[in-house]
């Protein structure tokens, strides 16, 4: 990705629309199969690119047009393999979330968009009602792994640890999305305590 991500410059970059809602410094591990998406994969690792994921809206994610949201994040490609059905998997990181200002589709299917780089969140703490969300977080993360070995853990940042929460926990994809949208991290932290507080309430009520 460059200079480009480091400032608030647009960029064109590829879009692969995916029933998934990636986050900045999530993981990604997807078996590629289609061509365009192949050939994709092959260019960004070539010249170092990233590409971007957003979430679909309608259609499918192999094949047709697609309508997707408007804020993604981008992806960078940390590994690959030959899986042993003979496609190719990759893992992928998630880095700088942006929105798609223009956008079109090539001849072989594959979404071409322009996006505008979203500010980096101020570093916020996590505040001190937000501990049980700390917690619980440091009790599944390290049943996920070797997943989440490609991220640092910074359990002490709102930012972090609320992205960590939105990817683990089963919440329907619109709520995800409406996650990754809310700029402030400490507004997502504190949005996500009267989920689970809701879950949690539920839960204790049907017993």
């Amino acid at each position: 990705m460059g200079d480009a991500m480091a400032g608030d410059a647009s960029q064109t970059i590829p879009l692969f629309p995916l029933s998934v809602v990636l986050f900045p410094g999530g993981p990604l591990k997807l078996r590629i199969f289609e061509t365009r998406y192949v050939d994709m994969v092959g260019r960004c690792m070539r010249e170092s690119q990233p590409f971007g994921v957003v979430l679909l809206i309608e259609g499918r994610e192999a094949g047709g047009p697609a309508v997707t949201a408007p804020i993604g994040t981008a992806a960078r490609i940390v590994d690959f393999e030959q899986l042993k059905d003979g496609l190719l998997g990759i893992t992928a990181l998630g880095e700088r979330s942006f929105r798609i200002v223009a956008r079109e589709r090539q001849a072989d299917g594959l979404n071409i968009a322009e996006v505008d780089w979203l500010p980096l969140p101020d570093p916020a703490a996590v505040p001190a009602e937000g501990a049980h969300l700390v917690k619980l977080l440091q009790y599944a993360l390290p049943q996920l792994q070797p997943l989440y070995d490609l991220t640092a853990a910074q359990y002490e940042d709102a930012g972090w640890v609320s992205a960590r929460l939105v990817e683990i926990l089963p919440l329907p994809l619109v709520e995800k999305q409406h996650c990754l949208e809310m700029a402030e991290s400490l507004a997502r932290l504190q949005y996500l305590s009267s989920l689970v507080t809701i879950e949690m309430t539920g839960a204790s009520d049907a017993q």
